[in-house]
């Protein structure tokens, strides 16, 4: 039997263990080519053959970010337990913010492991657009800098980058970890 969700108007569905992976019901994720925070190039694929659990957002978000991305690190670190090896990635939503050098300490913060991209206005459009992320600054705060309205979703992508699934950054560790796993296997995730 499948379960589902349904999370700000998109109905997600996981399979059971052992279930074929049916396509989702809409057209969401691409190709883009970015810039790690450390300065190399990065596209929709893991370098590392592994899969990847995808956000938008920005290293000071005091917002959803907050939520998500720790929610992604210890998602990523039960399954590390299993042996499925699952790389977090943040694109930014906030270039002026989220460069090269300036991104990597918030996020290491989090986990040793989150991979944080940024690039220019129009290759960051391309990723919002494929992934349909909509941005959109609020206001700016005199402590954090600008603070932006954006996608709250976290995309489990495969290894090529192809987009599993949406996982609402409102579920629990357990929960979010559970649906992983329906659609990485340690054979895969390794």
């Amino acid at each position: 039997m499948k379960a589902a969700w349904i999370a700000a108007g998109i109905l997600l569905v996981t399979p059971h263990a052992g279930a074929a992976q049916a396509p989702l019901p809409f057209d969401v994720g691409g190709s883009f080519e970015l810039t790690d925070h450390n300065g190399q190039p990065r596209t929709q694929e893991s370098p590392e053959g592994h899969a990847q659990l995808l956000f938008f957002g920005y290293a000071n978000c005091q917002n959803i970010c907050s939520a998500a991305l720790p929610l992604m690190a210890q998602v990523v670190d039960k399954l590390a337990d299993d042996g499925i090896a699952v790389t977090p990635v943040m694109i930014t939503v906030a270039p002026d913010q989220d460069q090269v050098g300036t991104m990597a300490a918030p996020l290491k913060e989090i986990h040793p492991g989150f991979v944080g991209l940024t690039g220019d206005a129009d290759r960051l459009q391309v990723a919002y657009d494929a992934f349909s992320v909509e941005i959109e600054p609020l206001f700016e705060d005199p402590e954090y800098g600008w603070i932006y309205s954006h996608g709250s979703f976290i995309y489990l992508l495969d290894e090529a980058g192809a987009v599993l699934t949406l996982v609402p950054p409102v579920l629990s560790v357990d929960e979010t970890t559970r649906i992983v796993r329906t659609y990485v296997t340690p054979a895969q995730g390794t």
